[in-house]
């Protein structure tokens, strides 16, 4: 009869950061990629940052794989419908391992940016450990439904919260606007900024450009 188990093991995995921390830095973010992607080209979409006052850490997303026809090009996924509370949990204690690593012990102004699906991550990792941030970007992707507004009470008071989308995005229907601005505006209340921008499902770096 099959049975499903599960072992407990150490992994190893990589991330990337853009910059340094020094006593000028002034923004420190904390960035999750989309799905298809990795952290070392990711980067990319934040180097027009000063990086004398901006330090960017990027966390990989663990599950790798080959797209596209020839499989020369290599993504990774945060998460999967597979076995996800499991999952997420191994994903957020690699995170907490990441910024116990790279956080300076008294953070300045603190950034937690996600993008697409690491949307999904940004949020969970927060509510979870109950972190403060100062801004909270979630750039073209999806809040997860579990979450409570309880669980973002925590925040304090001048904590900014951005939805940030593209009008022409082709993974963000009507109702699924209409169905993440009222799950945002019901987690993050009068917090919650609701942004557009001309463009399809692609990162925004004008906006990154406005908060370094």
């Amino acid at each position: 009869m099959a049975e499903e188990k599960e072992v407990r093991y150490q992994s190893v995995n990589t991330y990337h950061t853009l910059s340094n921390y020094s006593k000028r830095t002034k923004n420190v973010w904390l960035v999750f990629h989309g799905m298809g992607y990795l952290s070392k080209y990711f980067l990319k979409y934040f180097s027009e940052l000063d990086l004398e006052e901006n330090f960017v850490i990027v966390p990989q997303a663990p599950s790798k794989y080959y797209f596209g026809k020839d499989f020369k090009h290599v993504g990774a996924s945060w998460l999967t419908r597979e076995n996800t509370k499991t999952e997420t949990q191994n994903v957020l204690a690699y995170v907490d391992a990441v910024f116990k690593a790279e956080a300076p012990p008294q953070l300045p102004n603190f950034i937690v940016f996600g993008y697409s699906q690491g949307v999904s991550i940004a949020t969970r990792w927060l509510s979870s450990r109950k972190l403060q941030c100062d801004h909270l970007v979630l750039h073209s992707g999806g809040i997860p439904v579990e979450l409570k507004p309880e669980d973002f009470a925590y925040l304090h008071k001048d904590a900014k919260v951005t939805y940030l989308y593209g009008t022409k995005d082709q993974y963000i229907t009507e109702a699924r606007k209409t169905e993440q601005q009222l799950l945002g505006s019901a987690l993050f209340g009068d917090r919650l900024e609701v942004k557009q921008f001309e463009g399809i499902h692609e990162v925004n770096t004008s906006f990154i450009q406005s908060l370094g």
